[in-house]
């Protein structure tokens, strides 16, 4: 019989490394093991820079930005990234990091997919006239070179077909551009580790399979992490748009311990402990951080829905995600302000696993689901 395989999805965030071995059991992926590194990673392209708005000319047949009319500023150039990423001894050290996470684990497979950072990638919807296939790159990357700060010449830029219906034609294509230096980046640490790097792609697309599935639905996943919370909607299974506020778990921390009279790393434990137990707590305290979320959901799904070819559609849900959202207020407060689903998400939904452990992913799921994510492309 042939050896059933298997596939690691492995996610390096600012905040440690998180790992995922999904295996092929009847065509069915079946958790095999898993593993979670803390440590707070000093890595220039997961140290958020401030973002801010910028008013840019939208060609004509660009429908919406990932991440939409915002750049990253000045200080946070590619000729700074590639300087930091050049760097050997940081190289290593997150091999080293995987290398250790790995046995600890009992990783029984070589070939991983990971993901890049969200706030380091370019997205965008493009609308193309019908054109000969061979012309569709260079008109994509002439397109890509008028909405980004960085050459072109710097970026690996990949269009991907939507498969929408255009009566007139048209193609629509799903564009990602990525700094080729943060690519070689990911491919020498998985090299060094000894791992076979078969795919890199963006976590908005490994929490869009891991959390949607083939859901065509207009939906949005709501993704709270430490410092900041990304906001995707996701129509036809695939993510649309990208925004992000500087508002994450570290802030229901600051305000737990200030409210309490804790410190904050205790005030991080007695949130996790209320997370948990999925206490019901009153929102009073957090309504300062937990406005600008409401107001971001609201802001996003309207922009898109005013957008051609969205009119008429309806949002139906809003998945929540990252480690902070088990955060009980933060789901009571989001549901009391839109009428449609909201839940923490179950990223295990789709593997199998043993039923004596599922408290335990249960509670580890909205930190996995990146990872469980890219493991789930090869099924």
């Amino acid at each position: 019989m042939a050896k059933e395989k298997s596939y690691l999805g492995v996610d390096i965030g600012a905040h440690g490394i998180k790992m995922v071995e999904l295996k092929n059991t009847k065509n069915r992926p079946q958790l095999w093991t898993y593993g979670i590194l803390e440590k707070n990673l000093d890595i220039h392209l997961h140290n958020s820079k401030k973002i801010e708005d910028k008013e840019e000319k939208k060609p004509e047949n660009a429908q919406a930005y990932f991440p939409q009319d915002k750049v990253m500023k000045t200080d946070n150039s590619l000729s700074q990234m590639q300087v930091v990423l050049s760097d050997e001894d940081r190289i290593n050290q997150y091999a080293d990091m995987l290398k250790v996470l790995m046995k600890k684990s009992k990783v029984s497979t070589k070939h991983a997919s990971s993901s890049l950072p969200v706030s380091q990638v370019f997205h965008t919807v493009i609308n193309l006239p019908k054109v000969e296939e061979k012309a569709i790159s260079t008109i994509v990357k002439a397109e890509v070179a008028k909405m980004i700060p960085y050459p072109i010449e710097e970026m690996q830029v990949i269009p991907q077909k939507i498969p929408v219906e255009n009566k007139n034609g048209n193609i629509t294509l799903l564009v990602t551009a990525a700094p080729k230096i943060l690519i070689s980046f990911y491919s020498k640490i998985f090299q060094r580790s000894g791992l076979q790097l078969m795919e890199l792609e963006t976590e908005a697309f490994a929490l869009t399979r891991s959390l949607v599935g083939r859901d065509t639905t207009v939906s949005m996943i709501v993704d709270v992490g430490a410092e900041r919370t990304n906001f995707f909607i996701i129509d036809n299974a695939t993510p649309m748009t990208y925004r992000s506020l500087h508002i994450g778990g570290n802030d229901f921390d600051r305000i737990l311990a200030s409210t309490l009279g804790l410190e904050e790393d205790v005030a991080s434990k007695v949130k996790s402990s209320l997370s948990l137990e999925n206490m019901k707590l009153s929102s009073e305290s957090f309504v300062s951080i937990l406005d600008p979320i409401v107001q971001e959901i609201k802001y996003s799904f309207d922009l898109y829905l005013r957008q051609s070819g969205n009119i008429g559609k309806r949002p139906e849900k809003i998945v929540l995600s990252g480690g902070a959202s088990l955060f009980p207020v933060i789901q009571d407060y989001i549901t009391q302000k839109f009428d449609m689903k909201v839940f923490v998400a179950n990223p295990w939904a789709r593997v199998m696993h043993q039923d004596g452990i599922k408290k335990i992913l249960d509670n580890l799921g909205p930190r996995m689901a990146v990872s469980i994510g890219l493991a789930l492309r090869n099924f």
